[in-house]
């Protein structure tokens, strides 16, 4: 995802500026945070006559997204679909639908965020009598977002120094004494909430509502043993390749290939994992029409082309009924199957959509702090 999280941010920081919720200084803290990255939008493809865009993040999700979905559909549908990686942050779909200017049909975008712009009549509810609830892991069809995949946020450790006895629990992950080194931290608070108040002894069914001063006192207190807050999934995988970290927060796809990378030498666990849904989000207006992209949406539900797509990219299938196609070869990377995610909290969408701006302008400040 690189950097669309990072204009993301720095739209939330502008509208907290424009409203008068916080001053010039915690504005230019955050963007000392981001690395005063300024690249606000990106052009982004536009639909023409019978087709249909799809935005996601990019990068390798570009072709698994087109082989996986969108060739098929478009051979069923006489509907071409192109896929746009330019990133569908919150900002972005808000500053789409405000413009007037929509360019995007289907996004695979935050639940969160798409709750919050959905509440403000931005995004289209769901269509379940053309998207079936039934192929959709229990607890995530939303109101304006069917999952689609999931992805985890897990430990991830040097196994060279810790193959004795391996971190089991947030808990572990803050011992800098019994398990000496550095540590990195996704630059987003996402997952990084979790963690803390699970290391201070929060129970995982007890999480939510998160309690943020807890958090924010126990990420401070390992805040000195963070070698680098990653941005990117490429970068959280090089600090802990080249050694800088002995343990680091991961996306579970990202520590899977550092593990391969490495040849064991760092390894991970789903162990008090935080486990995400992505999402199939409409905007309101996309040109080319609700119905289409619910049948879209509908299509992907296929449990073999989630398998597809798990073998693309290790992404979660959002289908129950995928698990059981899933080889051994991907068991492990199947971050959603009974099994995996029974080592896991899932995490509240519903929480992050009504607390994420205020939850990301304070991790921003500690960070930069």
């Amino acid at each position: 995802m690189d950097n669309h999280f990072k204009r993301d941010c720095l739209l939330v920081l502008k509208d907290k500026m424009a409203e008068g919720a916080i001053d010039r200084r915690t504005f230019l803290t955050g963007l000392v945070a981001l690395g005063a990255y300024s690249a606000m939008g990106a052009p982004g493809l536009r639909a023409a006559e019978g087709e249909l865009v799809v935005a996601n993040w990019g990068g390798d999700a570009v072709p698994a997204f087109k082989s996986a979905f969108a060739d098929g559909f478009g051979d069923s549908a006489g509907k071409a679909v192109k896929i746009d990686g330019s990133g569908p942050t919150k900002g972005a779909m808000r500053a789409q639908y405000e413009s007037g200017a929509i360019r995007w049909d289907v996004c695979d975008a935050d639940p969160g965020s798409t709750k919050a712009l959905g509440q403000k009549g931005m995004i289209e509810q769901v269509d379940y009598a053309v998207v079936d609830k039934a192929k959709i892991e229990g607890g995530f069809a939303f109101e304006f977002s069917p999952a689609n995949y999931f992805f985890s946020y897990v430990i991830a450790y040097d196994a060279k120094k810790f193959a004795g006895d391996p971190p089991k629990s947030w808990a572990d992950f803050w011992d800098v004494k019994k398990y000496p080194g550095k540590r990195t931290m996704f630059k987003w608070m996402s997952g990084s909430l979790e963690a803390a108040l699970m290391a201070d002894g929060v129970p995982a069914d007890k999480l939510y509502p998160l309690d943020m001063d807890r958090a924010f006192k126990k990420l401070e207190e390992l805040k000195p043993h963070i070698v680098s807050y990653w941005d990117s999934g490429a970068e959280s995988q090089q600090l802990m390749r080249d050694g800088e970290a002995s343990m680091g927060i991961l996306w579970h796809t990202r520590a899977n290939l550092v593990e391969t990378d490495t040849g064991g030498d760092v390894s991970w666990t789903y162990a008090q994992g935080v486990m995400a849904a992505s999402g199939w989000t409409v905007i309101k207006g996309n040109p080319a029409g609700k119905e289409a992209a619910m049948q879209f949406i509908a299509y992907c539900q296929d449990p073999a082309r989630q398998v597809a797509l798990l073998e693309a990219l290790g992404s979660g299938p959002a289908n129950p009924a995928a698990h059981a196609l899933v080889s051994d070869k991907f068991k492990r990377l199947d971050c959603s199957s009974p099994e995996n995610r029974a080592l896991q909290v899932a995490m509240d969408s519903e929480w992050y959509a009504a607390n994420s701006d205020k939850a990301l302008e304070r991790y921003l400040a500690m960070v930069a702090g």
